[in-house]
Formats: structure tokens, C-alpha cells, sequence
């Protein structure tokens, strides 16, 4: 009869992701032998790697790497539980891998995935051992690396027993630690789609100008007024999504526009990775 506690088979799932009743099965077959159950749950999480492929990955976390104040990395790794998220073991894949991805010179994920991150091991590799270890499909969703004269993050969590899963990455024209918080933190609370009003793509007000006209035309006003209106009621829409003429949290008497010039420095580039999350 195999020799294992019930504190054996939870050390065995904390430390590998699985099942309750897989890690007791694992251990049943190692005869008790820890190390050689971490092996089989491992060997079954290979087997099952083609039916974890079409299993959704909505749960994870943001982590990042920073080199110094001007070059920053933000990456968004999932998994398929939040039980799976708090893991040691996948906390420290998704440093490992942030690390990597600010030393490596990847310009977006598909290089990254192929990047050599041990020799004779891609990150695609080491990501697919990890998930077959665990017992769930992980996927490496996104990551931005910003290199300039000053950059800074902000990380939250939306549960204290769990590791961060928003981020911001921001970068400023010029070190101000200050403002480069508040901005980090204003992005992560109000979801800015864009800096300016130039930046919106032409495709997306001219959806919205539709939409606005619609409406306006079925309120039964004015034909010599209805430019106006649409026009304003586009503005008024659009800007919720602009940084820079969003009411700055803090102070709401202000703009996130009038908090930069005042402190004379400007965002030069931003991105917020919430998990689960577009």
C-alpha cells in the first residue's frame, strides 16, 4: 500500500496545479514516492496537451521587468483558473519570462515564443512543459517592452489573495516619478483607449457619427442642427477614451492635459493589460 499523508497530496497539487483526486491517484501509483508522482502527473499533462488546446485560458496575471527608469516590460501570461494564477510555480514562469522578453529584442509574441530562452528550449517549449506539469492550458497572451527617457508601471490587484491582473506601462518625455504614477494609475482606473482625439482611427468616429445621426434624426430635431449635435455628441463620447481629456482622478476640477502641463512633460506612449480583457 502506498505510503503518502493527506499533506503529501496537497504539497503535490500546490505545487503542480492538478486535481485533488489526480495528485492522490498520481502518488497511489508512485507507491509514495513524491518526485516520481510530479513526474507522472507531468507525463499525463503531455498526453492531454491536445484536449487543453481548445480549453479557454481567461484566468492569469500581469507581471514586469524593469532594467531602470527608461526601459520597462509588462506581460500578460493566463492560465485557466485563478487557483492556477497564485501558483509559485506559474508566478515564477511569468518573471522568468518578462525577464527574458526585456533582454531579448522580441518585437511582439510570435518572436518571443521562439526566442531560445535555455539552450535548446524556446519560451513556446518551456510554456507547453510548464502546462503539462500544471494540468492547464497557459498561454503567453501579450507583452510591451518601452525603452525612452523615463517609464514607469502601476500593477493592481482585484483580489488581495491573488497577483496583479491589470497593468500599465506608461512613458513620459521626462523623469517625473511622480506624475508618471498618477498617470500609470489614472490609465488603469478610467481605461483610456488613446492619448489624443488624432489618434482615434477614422473607421471609429465615422461608426459613432453614424450612430449619432440615427439617434439624433429619430429625436426629430432640426435638420439645420443635426451637424451640430452629432458633432458634440461624438466629441462628448470619444473623449471618455482620450487620456488627455479625461478629468484627472485626483483633482477632477483638472484634466489629465492641464496635470501634464503644469508638470511639463508629456505621455509619450501607454498600454494597459487587464486579464480577461481586450
Amino acid at each position: 500500500m502506498a505510503n503518502f499523508t493527506a499533506a503529501d497530496v496537497k504539497r503535490l497539487r500546490e505545487l503542480t496545479g492538478s486535481g485533488m483526486m489526480d495528485c492522490k491517484n498520481a502518488l497511489t501509483e508512485a507507491e509514495g514516492d513524491f518526485e516520481k508522482a510530479v513526474e507522472i502527473l507531468r507525463l499525463k499533462g503531455a498526453k492531454d496537451v491536445g484536449k487543453r488546446a481548445e480549453r479557454t485560458a481567461g484566468n492569469g496575471l500581469v507581471a514586469e521587468y524593469f532594467k531602470g527608469d527608461g526601459d520597462g516590460t509588462l506581460l500578460e501570461l493566463n492560465c485557466e483558473t485563478d487557483f492556477v494564477a497564485k501558483l509559485e510555480s506559474f508566478v515564477a514562469l511569468a518573471d522568468k519570462i518578462t525577464k527574458f522578453a526585456a533582454e531579448s529584442g522580441a518585437v511582439d509574441v510570435p518572436a518571443l515564443l521562439g526566442a531560445e530562452i535555455e539552450p535548446g528550449k524556446t519560451v513556446q517549449l518551456l510554456i507547453e512543459e510548464n502546462s503539462a506539469t500544471i494540468g492547464e492550458k497557459l498561454e503567453l497572451r501579450r507583452f510591451a517592452h518601452f525603452t525612452g527617457a523615463y517609464v514607469a508601471s502601476y500593477l493592481h490587484k482585484s483580489d488581495p489573495q491573488l497577483p496583479p491582473t491589470t497593468g500599465v506601462l506608461v512613458q513620459l518625455s521626462a523623469p517625473n516619478a511622480d506624475v508618471a504614477k498618477d498617470i500609470a494609475q489614472q490609465i488603469a482606473a478610467m481605461s483610456p483607449k488613446y492619448i489624443t482625439f488624432d489618434e482615434i482611427p477614422a473607421d471609429v468616429i465615422e461608426k459613432e457619427r453614424a450612430l449619432a445621426e440615427t439617434k439624433t434624426r429619430e429625436e426629430g430635431k432640426p435638420e439645420a442642427a443635426i451637424a451640430k449635435i452629432v458633432e458634440g455628441r461624438v466629441n462628448s463620447y470619444l473623449a471618455d477614451f482620450v487620456l488627455l481629456k479625461q478629468a484627472f482622478v485626483k483633482d477632477n476640477k483638472k484634466t489629465v492635459a492641464k496635470l501634464l502641463e503644469e508638470a511639463g512633460v508629456t505621455v509619450e506612449r501607454f498600454v494597459r493589460f487587464k486579464v480577461g480583457q481586450a
